[in-house]
């Protein structure tokens, strides 16, 4: 089976490294430094374009993803946008307020978002009982769980991840997620035998005015971005060790 690597981005410029530096996926967010918001939808609409799957995040804030009824119906609009704009397909999650996930709240976007294809993100990573939310994701007919094994980094939590990967079987993919970069994506495949890895391989950098970081613009006068070297590095990792596996 080949290994899908799936890179996250939030700008058009990132958006554009990643294709060509060979991503098969895209996760198309706005707001990688507060972990993925919605996208706008003249960003979904400019990857309705892209020649690989594109998937819209569907968060509509920053913070848990314990969501008002407010926020459902804005997450529903948001997931017409991702549809109207030709998008492959979405990533959504919803909590409980103690962390399990909201089955219900899921059923009703899972069934929103019928004919695109599905992402249970890392709300996974919040829940009590990892095992009760994977048959939960199964049933509700999430192609796949990104997950860094509940851990900061997914390296941290591979024991867990290969755990998980033998649990879901063909049932539903399980990708590892969170600080994935060329020189680990190697071992997090190997010791978990996951078949999609997802990063957002933000090396490059991009320089912001000074008046900008000063009117409070932006935080920093050197912000993170997609570089599509880094893009291509991890690709070619991941393509040496399908070869080597054989």
């Amino acid at each position: 089976m080949t290994i899908k690597v799936e890179i996250c981005v939030d700008t058009p410029d990132g958006l554009a490294a990643a294709i060509a530096g060979g991503a098969d996926r895209i996760e198309l967010c706005s707001a990688l430094a507060l972990g993925g918001l919605t996208p706008s939808p003249g960003l979904m609409r400019l990857a309705g374009k892209a020649p690989v799957p594109v998937y819209a995040m569907i968060r509509p804030r920053e913070g848990d993803f314990v969501f008002s009824p407010a926020e459902i119906d804005q997450m529903r609009r948001e997931i017409d946008a991702a549809r109207v704009a030709g998008l492959a397909g979405v990533v959504l999650g919803a909590s409980e307020p103690r962390g399990r996930l909201d089955s219900e709240v899921l059923f009703r976007l899972v069934g929103h978002a019928e004919a695109l294809g599905t992402t249970l993100h890392r709300a996974f990573d919040l829940v009590p009982d990892p095992n009760e939310a994977l048959e939960t994701a199964v049933a509700l007919g999430f192609e796949r769980i990104l997950t860094s094994g509940q851990a900061s980094r997914a390296v941290d939590a591979l024991p867990r991840l290969a755990e998980l990967v033998k649990k879901a079987g063909a049932r539903i993919s399980i990708m590892p997620g969170s600080g994935i970069r060329p020189g680990n994506a190697e071992q997090v495949l190997r010791e978990t035998g996951a078949h999609e890895i997802h990063a957002s391989c933000r090396t490059a950098t991009i320089d912001v005015a000074p008046e900008a970081v000063h009117l409070g613009f932006a935080p920093a006068a050197v912000l993170p971005a997609t570089s599509e070297q880094s893009v291509s590095e991890l690709v070619a990792t991941v393509r040496m060790f399908e070869f080597v596996r054989g």
